[in-house]
């Protein structure tokens, strides 16, 4: 502010339409000392080019136009304004006095336009009777317009000073009168002092701060100093050094030096005195203006802001002092400015071993990219309510600390818990944890084996019976029961193949052979036949949707859960009721989803109600179960809805049951639409061994299995429809003949193989030099990852052991024909 006060001191005039400074009007030069003075931003015109004269304060609300603006006509420096204001100062100028409270003005000062608000009062300068400019008292109230716009309504109350300083200049030669009416209504205090000091006039704000100024240095009463002053600093100012004396010695002071006064009363005020030197029309000091502003206010919330601080800070210094919970300020690259003693009983440093020190020496080195990536976002802007990370201890162990974490200032404030016995916790709760679900899985895993070992017993004691007796018969020579007993075999093998099928449909790793169904035509197919199997006594009636979307499933594995469900449907009945088997088209939303435990999406749902006896909500919490079942014993195997489970889950759907005893079960299966038209193919059926006829095709297949049976089965089978083979009981070797030149039409392969591959890598491998390669796939068990989860590629098939003799030949017919079909094209 002194550095403006100055330049404006310093200005040359003469270069305006105002002339030299010692030759303006004596009422001018008042106006203008006035200004200078005083901390108030003000603001003049004089003559017809109405130019601008302004004080210190003033010249902010100019920014980039000063010190340009001083001596140039008012309408150019605020022509961007001029539309709003030039009305306003004509009235002026024919003696109107205007103000206004946050005016909106768009102006242009610092390069760009921006919105601005003002309090300002406008009233005319004469000289005698004649207007000869503007005193423009004003205020900028920007900041506070935007603060009560942002506060969205929240009342503020502005202060802003309106005054309307009208003056009469009732003749040149009268100056002191003119000067006192211009500073009667000023909000601050004005005194005129002539070259001798004597106070010519003060204002009534200046008499009532300090009335019969001057006053001396000490009270007469009782010796006490009635006025202390203090410099910017806050220091204790000496009389030489207050704004008159140093005015007398010709120096221009600026507002800031803070004066307490003790008043008549015994009260204490503050105010802030200035003082401009008054120049003679010779050049020589003619005398001061005095300017005293009111800053008791102001100056009592901030003695009373910084005790404030001063106390938060000593509570501060203690919480840090006191704190359990360590305590760290350090930059945003790791190095550690401040600690607090905690970190001594925490991790064992002490305050001098870690300042300068870099924070990510002592981070554990697994946590290193976490913590690099949490001070990243830090230096974003990002705090965190918890971060944890692990601390070397200064006898080398790690502790867990869980950190709250702020950057301010290029530097990160944090405050940081230990946790480490919370953590360990954690890991002694997880072990239990695992132990639990183990010893759940090995209780599973005993019912499973257990019922698997019951119903496999069963099976192979009727295959090995009936083996052993044509062993006995043979030796008797009595062939006649040989059928009987074959029949009893292959009707026990098929059982255990069944019950094999369920329990990978279990484990949801059956292979399968998914293609789009048509489901309406599936049942409508199976209605017959489920009708035979419940009996005439339960009718069957079937819902079936017109537009019903279509399903990718495996159809022989939808056909055998549809009758599995009809036929716990029946035996949920046994007074008699009514099966439904319904097909609907569900649109499964975000809500739905949840209580299904399953995606968002279209789904295909295949229904089974019965009217039956229904369940609990305990049994239905354990109807997938293997082995679960309500059936008396010898009447269920338990697995026939954990097969159904497992398929659904498999087919990418669910399955849910809906029950209440008394009431009926409905069981819903769940499948994904599948875009695209359905078709069913019929699967080859298991049928009983006939003859095989002779093919008339001539082909060569290549047999890879490392179970030497199944080589010599497959092998007759060969033999039987007129082929040739060759075979392999590896991968290694199956691929060395692919990679020949022998001739090969058809591959037959196990898909689990020694050798270093499994049957779909080597089958891969050899149709590289063999495209289009016909390859079918035999497995006892579900490799459905290594099947490409069931796609196979054009040429491919598979069949799951054990499978009948009948259906492996018309398998491999059919491929082989396919192979010829295709090198004929």
């Amino acid at each position: 502010m002194s550095a403006v006060l100055a330049e404006l001191e310093r200005f040359d005039w003469s270069t305006t339409p105002l002339g030299p400074r010692q030759d303006w009007p004596a009422s001018l030069e008042a106006i203008f000392a006035t200004m200078l003075g005083t901390p108030v931003a003000m603001c003049a015109t004089w003559g017809p080019a109405q130019t601008l004269l302004y004080n210190a304060a003033y010249a902010p609300f100019l920014a980039r136009r000063h010190p340009a603006a001083l001596g140039q006509p008012l309408h150019e420096v605020w022509s961007d304004v001029w539309s709003e204001i030039g009305p306003l100062v004509a009235r002026v100028l024919t003696g109107e006095a205007v103000s206004f409270v946050d005016m909106h003005l768009v102006m242009t000062r610092n390069g760009y336009d921006e919105d601005t608000w003002w309090s300002f009062a406008y009233s005319p300068i004469r000289d005698g009777v004649q207007v000869m400019g503007i005193l423009n008292i004003a205020n900028e109230t920007t900041v506070g317009v935007l603060a009560a716009r942002q506060r969205d309504a929240a009342e503020v109350e502005l202060r802003a000073r309106h005054l309307a300083l009208e003056q009469e200049v009732v003749a040149r030669e009268d100056a002191v009168n003119r000067f006192a009416t211009l500073i009667e209504h000023l909000p601050v205090g004005v005194c005129l002092l002539d070259a001798s000091g004597k106070a010519l006039l003060s204002n009534p704000v200046f008499r009532k701060f300090l009335p019969g100024y001057p006053l001396p240095a000490h009270a007469a009463d009782d010796g006490r100093q009635r006025w202390r002053g203090y410099d910017a600093q806050g220091r204790l100012l000496t009389p030489e050094n207050y704004p008159a004396a140093r005015a007398f010695r010709g120096e221009l002071v600026a507002p800031g030096d803070e004066f307490l006064l003790e008043k008549d009363d015994g009260t204490e005020v503050w105010v802030a005195l200035s003082a401009v030197p008054l120049q003679g029309g010779a050049g020589e000091r003619s005398g001061i203006i005095l300017v005293l502003d009111d800053i008791d206010e102001r100056k009592r919330v901030q003695i009373d802001l910084e005790r404030q601080v001063a106390e938060r800070s000593q509570d501060r210094a203690a919480l840090w002092t006191l704190s359990s919970d360590i305590m760290l300020r350090c930059t945003l690259d790791g190095v550690i400015t401040a600690t607090n003693p905690a970190w001594a009983a925490v991790l064992g440093w002490r305050e001098h071993e870690l300042v300068g020190a870099n924070l990510f020496d002592l981070i554990h080195p697994d946590d290193m990219a976490h913590t690099a990536a949490g001070a990243r976002e830090l230096a974003d802007g990002i705090s965190h309510q918890r971060f944890d990370n692990r601390y070397r201890h200064r006898d080398g162990s790690y502790r867990w600390i869980s950190w709250s974490t702020r950057a301010q200032d290029r530097l990160i404030n944090a405050v940081g818990r230990d946790i480490t016995r919370d953590m360990e916790r954690m890991a002694e709760l997880e072990t239990v944890q695992n132990a639990l679900r183990q010893s759940q899985k090995m209780e599973a895993v005993g019912q499973l084996t257990g019922g698997l070992a019951h119903d496999f017993n069963n099976l192979l004691a009727g295959i090995s019976g009936a083996l052993q007796l044509m062993q006995v018969r043979m030796q008797q020579g009595r062939f006649n029961d040989f059928e009987r007993y074959i029949t009893t075999a292959l009707g026990a093998s098929r059982r255990a193949a069944a019950l094999t099928h369920r329990l990978l449909a279990f484990s949801r790793q059956q292979t399968l052979t998914p293609k789009a169904t048509d489901v309406n035509r599936l049942v409508a197919d199976m209605q017959e036949l489920i009708q035979r199997t419940v009996g005439p006594a339960i009718p069957i009636a079937v819902v079936r949707m017109a537009d019903a979307w279509t399903a990718l499933v495996d159809p022989s594995q939808l056909e055998n859960a549809l009758l599995n469900l009809c036929i716990n449907a029946r035996d949920a009945m046994p007074d008699g009721g009514r099966i439904t088997v319904e097909i609907a088209n569900k649109w499964i939303d975000e809500r739905a989803a949840r209580q299904l435990n399953m995606a968002e999406g279209q789904y295909l749902s295949l229904c089974v109600s019965d009217t039956g006896t229904g369940m609990s909500p305990e049994v239905v919490a354990r109807a997938f179960e293997p082995f679960f079942t309500t059936k008396p014993i010898g009447q269920g195997t338990g697995l026939g809805l954990s097969m159904i489970y497992g398929f659904a889950q498999q087919s990418g759907g669910q399955v849910r049951i809906y029950s209440e005893v008394g009431q009926g079960t409905t069981v819903c299966i769940y499948l994904p639409r599948h875009h695209g038209d359905g078709s069913a193919d019929s699967d080859l059926a298991m049928a009983e061994m006939t003859a095989l006829e002779q093919s008339g095709q001539a082909a060569t297949v290549l047999i890879v299995d490392d179970e030497p049976t199944v080589r010599m089965l497959v092998i007759d089978i060969l033999q039987d429809l007129g082929f040739a083979w060759i075979e392999a009981a590896d991968s290694t070797t199956g691929l060395k003949i692919l990679q020949s030149d022998a001739s090969v039409d058809l591959l037959i392969t196990d898909v689990g193989l020694p050798g270093g591959m499994n049957g779909r890598q080597m089958a891969d491998a050899g149709r590289v030099g063999r495209p289009g390669l016909q390859v079918l796939f035999i497995t006892g068990y579900a490799e459905n990852a290594v099947l490409n989860n069931g796609y196979l590629e054009p040429g491919m098939a598979v069949l799951t052991k054990p499978f009948s003799m009948e259906t492996m030949a018309e398998r491999i017919r059919s491929m082989i024909e396919a192979s010829v079909q295709s090198r004929e094209r």
